[in-house]
């Protein structure tokens, strides 16, 4: 098993990789396998890579996240300019359905409401406002409504768990209720588990996926 110090050094490591990330603004710590993340990035969708970077370091059991966005003083945009640029580029992203979608904009935290058919149309309005300046946070609390339902969703989230090369099919369950999935057993590293929600994410008429996946580190083995 790794210590916390070589967990800290891939972290840094794979936070350095990112090319949209300066790694000497970002900070690095980690206890038990939790690592924290601090510092001051300029943007959203920057935050969420820090984050994501670190997910995919094997040995990390739990990310905690204290990452600032912040920008210059004469960079700052008041919440009526950044509503105006979030507007903008929902309007812009085909994939959004922009006139069901509500906006609400307090102190660079943007809250996202409304209702979409699909779960990547849902996170496609997400990554539509990551990139914009002055957006500190956003709030996706946008509902799936979908129109249609499928009787094998089971079925073609374990054929889609096969087909990718990151999952390891036979060690997870998938229960289906109605338009909720549930899925149960162990997986390698924190992403395999995002693989293996995101691809029950993406099965049509679900919305609520609840994953009760664990990680599990494999001990080391030891030879005389």
């Amino acid at each position: 098993m790794k210590s916390d110090a070589q967990i800290q050094k891939d972290v840094m490591a794979e936070i350095k990789w990112q090319p949209e990330l300066n790694a000497s603004e970002i900070g690095v710590a980690c206890k038990n396998g939790v690592v924290t993340l601090s510092g001051q990035v300029d943007n959203y969708h920057q935050k969420i890579t820090a984050e994501k970077a670190a997910k995919r370091v094997t040995g990390v059991k739990i990310v905690a996240e204290d990452i600032q966005v912040g920008m210059s003083p004469v960079g700052e945009k008041t919440d009526a300019e950044i509503a105006a640029l979030v507007l903008t580029a929902l309007k812009w992203n085909s994939a959004v359905q922009e006139e069901k979608i509500k906006i609400k904009v307090e102190n660079g935290f943007v809250k996202l409401e409304g209702e979409a058919e699909w779960e990547y149309q849902r996170s496609q309005a997400k990554k539509a406002i990551e990139f914009l300046p002055g957006v500190k946070m956003v709030f996706n609390l946008i509902t799936l409504k979908p129109k249609t339902r499928v009787q094998d969703i089971q079925k073609k989230i374990t054929a889609a768990f096969q087909r990718s090369a990151s999952i390891d099919s036979k060690a997870i369950t998938i229960e289906v209720t109605g338009d909720k999935v549930v899925l149960r057993g162990k997986v390698r590293s924190f992403a395999e588990r995002e693989d293996a929600e995101q691809a029950a994410w993406a099965a049509p008429g679900i919305v609520d996926v609840e994953s009760k996946l664990e990680i599990d580190i494999p001990e080391p083995a030891f030879y005389n």
